[in-house]
């Protein structure tokens, strides 16, 4: 009885795992079809797993700031792509491209970082054609 019990949890385990690997690395919550450019000072970099976050503080028009958060893949992808902690600390002055979030939330998925000294950042790799 026991041994059938195990082999129905082994069973679930193995038909439901891809299902939950697939949602949590979707996206869909991302428009990849457009693009926004903002300007701004790193608030932080969460070098973390599974996803790591850079917050930027936006200066808006009317002197208010929105804290704008740009989601990236874990520090491994993202140190075999150049980017380090240590690249985007507290303060660095900025612009970030990314894929907007759908409902209008002041987030993106990261594509291209650019410091004010110009070194340029690529979280998933940098993409053809690039310099």
């Amino acid at each position: 009885m026991i041994g059938r019990i195990a082999g129905c949890v082994v069973l679930t385990l193995v038909f439901t795992a891809p299902l939950r690997l697939e949602a949590h690395h979707s996206a869909v919550m991302f428009d990849d079809q457009k693009e926004v450019t903002i300007e701004g000072t790193v608030k932080e970099f969460q070098y973390t797993n599974p996803h790591s976050w850079l917050l930027v503080d936006v200066t808006n028009k009317d002197g208010s700031v929105t804290t704008w958060g740009f989601e990236a893949e874990g520090p491994t992808t993202l140190l075999r792509n150049g980017v380090r902690p240590g690249d985007l600390k507290f303060g660095t002055k900025l612009t970030v491209t990314g894929h907007p979030m759908k409902d209008g939330r002041p987030g993106a998925l990261w594509m291209k970082a650019v410091r004010d000294d110009g070194k340029e950042f690529y979280p998933a790799g940098r993409p053809r054609g690039a310099q």
